[in-house]
């Protein structure tokens, strides 16, 4: 079935047929039915239908979305779409009078509608996961509060942190997240309802109602913008693809920290598999999959900008291919949540302790409490780095004599600020590596989850 034969003598090919026909909006059907009964509604207050009319639209329509809950609507193979299909099915049900469903609109402004329903009701559930996966790693911080580890820049030791730290670095990050979604969100829930194909109708419809019914903000105000327009799928994309890609720095980290070199943390049995060759081997797979998919779903952000660079207003059938590009990107954020937090409540986390090395900041700014310019301090301390390297020695095994050589203002005691957990101790900035200000993030996490 098709929404346009009127015109045509004939059918299509089977080849063109195949070719612009895409199954792809089909888990559209429950969001399609719901906007159908909000404008057969519409039709029938504003007598564009008769009030008969409308009543028996929406019991067919009503009947049609509990096949769609349960899975028992039929999809036939002469469905055009997901919009033909309700129609076929509609007439099925209540005869000619389906016909008067499609009174005031378009297939133009009723995939847009669609569209804005399905992801609205998406980002409440990305919202979920990206808590989940924050409230996991809060979980799992408070356990390490207190294990000290070094923090890196540059992929060398930098200074000392503790592991619970760095993992609320990640949940910061999936929490940013969740708060873009819920940006995008306010910006998708509008309708384009009553835009029809590109320039409005001539029937008096209300166009303010179906929005009301369906829990949408207001009406997008210009038609044109409500049926080509396509800035809110690239916008969701953008979020999916963004949180791809924190969750794709966790991954590279997990991976690298369960590698012999760092030894970091050891992979359950429940969250690793093996190699088929190499008997030894436990494989952070998960960790890698969610990397490499990250990469699939930044080509979706490329896709969807791509899709729109060079469109004329208004509609445009190039548009059909952003259902595949955000579900496929959607699907992907929501999968490779469930498996990260899932991966990290399935790890033995086990760091090594920092180098001294991670203390040597604390040594420049023992001098710059003693009235020292920071510069003349961080040049002592490069110094006496130097100093210990030549002689083959590490920060750890400085003397007083070697802290003397390089400057005056130093005291013995300051050999005590090279323990990596008395560096920790001493932080007084809000958000630091301290145990106690890693257990004050975790609260302000849950509470922000809760």
């Amino acid at each position: 079935m098709t929404l346009w034969g009127g015109r045509f003598e004939g059918p299509m090919s089977e080849g063109a047929w195949a070719f612009t026909t895409d199954e792809s909006d089909r888990r559209l059907l429950e969001v399609d039915v719901e906007g159908s009964l909000a404008h057969a509604a519409m039709l029938g207050e504003t007598a564009v239908i008769s009030s008969d009319e409308a009543a028996a639209l929406s019991a067919g329509l009503t009947t049609i979305l509990d096949e769609a809950r349960s899975g028992e609507f039929a999809f036939a193979e002469s469905d055009e779409d997901v919009h033909t299909a309700v129609e076929r099915r509609l007439g099925e049900l209540i005869g000619e009078t389906a016909g008067k469903l499609h009174t005031g609109r378009s297939r133009n402004d009723q995939v847009a509608l669609d569209l804005r329903l399905y992801l609205s009701r998406s980002v409440a559930s990305r919202i979920r996961g990206l808590h989940d996966h924050a409230g996991a790693l809060a979980d799992v911080a408070e356990t390490h509060a207190a294990a000290v580890i070094p923090s890196y820049t540059h992929l060398q030791q930098a200074q000392a942190t503790t592991l619970g730290h760095h993992l609320l670095a990640y949940a910061w990050m999936a929490l940013r997240a969740a708060e873009r979604f819920a940006g995008a969100g306010a910006r998708i829930g509008v309708s384009p309802l009553g835009a029809a194909a590109s320039a409005g109708s001539s029937l008096p419809l209300d166009r303010e109602g179906p929005a009301r019914a369906l829990g949408m903000s207001g009406v997008i105000p210009n038609s044109l913008d409500a049926v080509g327009a396509r800035d809110f799928v690239a916008e969701y994309v953008f979020c999916c693809a963004q949180a791809m890609t924190d969750l794709s720095r966790l991954a590279e980290e997990m991976v690298l920290w369960s590698t012999s070199e760092f030894g970091w943390l050891t992979l359950g049995d429940e969250v690793s598999t093996g190699s088929s060759a190499l008997p030894h081997k436990r494989n952070p797979d998960i960790a890698e999959l969610v990397r490499g998919r990250a990469a699939s779903v930044a080509g979706d952000l490329s896709a969807i900008l791509s899709l729109q660079k060079g469109l004329p207003l208004a509609y445009n059938r190039d548009l059909q291919e952003d259902k595949r590009i955000v579900f496929h990107a959607d699907d992907t954020l929501a999968a490779c949540l469930d498996a990260m937090a899932e991966l990290i409540r399935g790890v033995e986390f086990h760091p090594p302790p920092p180098s001294a090395e991670t203390a040597a900041l604390d040594l420049a700014e023992a001098l710059v409490g003693r009235g020292a310019p920071f510069r003349e301090a961080h040049d002592a301390v490069g110094r006496l780095v130097a100093r210990l390297e030549r002689s083959g020695r590490s920060l750890a095994e400085a003397s007083w004599e070697d802290l003397r050589a390089v400057d005056a203002r130093f005291a013995e005691p300051d050999l005590g600020l090279l323990d990596p957990r008395s560096s920790i101790s001493r932080r007084v900035t809000a958000g630091s590596g301290r145990p106690e200000s890693v257990r004050e993030q975790i609260a302000a996490i849950r509470a922000v989850i809760a």
